[in-house]
């Protein structure tokens, strides 16, 4: 028995990180950096809908990522943007640092402003993914990615 315990203590840093993205929520932010109204789903999903009609009002996009990953300390949020403006394709990439949560999953944010908001155009479909390093450890596409 002593020996099982030692060889799992002396392979837990050979084990590869595991993770998983449960949800992706990319909603548009005003010019006061909000994404809704009032605390209410019904609300957030009305004021979507009304920034959707009116791009003037939007000042940036934030993804809010629901995910759990273990294994590792130092892991990083990473979106990949696709977009168009005046008809044209664009790329952009954004990430943010992020530290695995104890038991359960947990959400963090990307948000694309200023600039990189400007240059992106209308979203058309992103990728999420957890980085380990290099490695992706989970990931989570758009429909049309």
């Amino acid at each position: 028995m002593m020996r099982i315990c030692l060889f799992m203590l002396l392979a837990m840093p050979l084990m590869a990180a595991e993770g998983k993205i449960y949800k992706v929520l990319p909603t548009f932010i005003d010019k006061e950096g909000r994404h809704s109204l009032s605390p209410s789903l019904y609300e957030r999903d009305a004021y979507q809908g009304h920034m959707r009609k009116h791009p003037d009002l939007r000042k940036g996009l934030r993804f809010d990522v629901h995910w759990k990953a273990h294994g590792s300390s130092v892991l990083k949020l990473h979106m990949d943007i696709r977009g168009t403006k005046d008809n044209e394709p664009t790329n952009l990439s954004a990430e943010a640092p992020v530290k695995p949560p104890r038991f359960f999953g947990k959400w963090s944010a990307v948000v694309v402003s200023g600039d990189d908001f400007k240059r992106m155009g209308e979203l058309r479909s992103w990728r999420a993914t957890i980085m380990d390093g290099d490695q992706v450890i989970a990931e989570q596409k758009s429909f049309l990615w």
